[in-house]
């Protein structure tokens, strides 16, 4: 498998797993059929979130086994999540701006249906740790949306992770829990706090790039 790196000009990717992720897309999207637009890969990647949803609403009323669905779930919503601006490069039929406003709003959704999933299915007093989990994330998201107004240069990644590295993570979390039954809730911690400062230093260099663009600015006027 070959990277179509045309496919992936219109974004920088800093990721650990971006290679092998490219040239896997890279050849999928050839073969998705003509009849699967960009938009049914959006909803696909949503229907996606529900399947992890639904995992933990069952295990929580029924077996811990249904977690495994949550597997079968985060690769459906990596599969239409990674593909939906890709098909529409491939075809020509890009929208940029329509694609970006559609790929924050639906990621934004997947991760409260997530978040949700994850209240639901621990002991009350944990709760908060979904709550934590998807307010942690979306201050991740906005640092994104910030760094690309600021440079003008458009990244998904948070250094070497990216919603892939997430995923896979997550992944993980969800099959110890399986295993050991209990231990969600302290790798949810660990991944709050690794969050955190994460994000923590994002804002510092975010807010750097804010200051540099106000200097150059100053300088042109």
């Amino acid at each position: 498998m070959e990277t179509n790196k045309k496919l992936f000009a219109d974004r920088k990717r800093t990721n650990i797993l971006s290679v092998p992720e490219q040239k896997f897309i890279s050849y999928l999207v050839p073969r998705i059929p003509q009849w699967i637009t960009s938009d049914g890969l959006t909803a696909i990647g949503l229907f996606g979130s529900i399947v992890i949803f639904a995992s933990f609403v069952l295990a929580n009323y029924f077996t811990i086994h249904f977690l495994w669905l949550s597997m079968v779930g985060f690769f459906i919503q990596w599969f239409g999540d990674s593909l939906d601006g890709r098909i529409a490069y491939y075809r020509n039929k890009s929208r940029k701006w329509y694609g970006f406003a559609l790929d924050i709003v639906m990621d934004w959704i997947s991760t409260v249906l997530i978040g949700l999933g994850f209240h639901l299915y621990v002991e009350s007093e944990y709760e908060i740790m979904g709550f934590l989990l998807v307010a942690l994330y979306g201050w991740a998201m906005i640092i994104s949306q910030l760094r690309y107004k600021i440079t003008d240069k458009y990244t998904i990644d948070a250094g070497l992770l990216g919603p892939t590295e997430v995923r896979v993570v997550l992944c993980g979390v969800i099959m110890l829990e399986i295993f050991v039954p209990g231990s969600i809730l302290y790798s949810v911690f660990l991944i709050c706090a690794a969050l955190f400062v994460i994000n923590w230093v994002d804002t510092k260099k975010l807010l750097a790039l804010g200051d540099e663009r106000d200097a150059l600015e100053k300088k042109n006027v």
